[in-house]
């Protein structure tokens, strides 16, 4: 099975905030990139997950994604109960093997594993550095990332997309007024 190209304007993010980013906006129009399968598809290979793109993952998928959105842009009060449904199908098990310690992701199902992985891995962000999971400063943005910037301060998803619009807005705001 071929996968067609990845259309979403910013790719590369842990993959929580890239399941988040499977929605965004293009031209004042909210685009979703999981309606169908195809589209789950493209978002499981994006991320190297190797799990197939079928109707059950898809729902599991979308129930994590709702779920990661409750507590990023909601609060993790309101959100917390969702994402804890997600991850009560799946648990890590440590183990002990020649290398040394080390954990093993296991499922009640295995089409719970994707999205039971974006889940798990936004409590490590959270744990990680939960002040630099990040919404795009653009009003009309509705993409999340994690600042990796040397000294926090990243605003936008893309300087070259957003951040360039924020600044020709500026630009056109002084010279009206001059």
């Amino acid at each position: 099975m071929s996968v067609t190209r990845d259309p979403r304007p910013l790719t590369g993010e842990p993959v929580s905030l890239d399941l988040l980013n499977t929605r965004w906006n293009r031209e004042g129009a909210t685009q979703d990139l999981l309606t169908d399968t195809d589209g789950l598809a493209v978002w499981l290979a994006a991320n190297a997950l190797d799990f197939p793109a079928d109707d059950t993952v898809l729902r599991h998928v979308l129930q994590a994604r709702d779920a990661l959105a409750a507590v990023v842009d909601g609060s993790l009060d309101e959100g917390a109960g969702r994402v804890d449904a997600v991850l009560g199908h799946g648990r890590i098990r440590a183990t002990l093997t020649a290398e040394g310690p080390g954990e093993s992701v296991e499922f009640e199902d295995a089409s719970w594993g994707p999205a039971w992985l974006a889940v798990r891995d936004y409590l490590k962000l959270l744990n990680t550095a939960p002040d630099r999971i990040r919404h795009c400063a653009h009003d009309s943005c509705i993409l999340h990332f994690f600042d990796t910037s040397r000294n926090g301060t990243r605003r936008w998803c893309s300087m070259a997309a957003c951040g360039n619009r924020a600044k020709a807005s500026r630009h056109y705001a002084r010279t009206r007024e001059a």
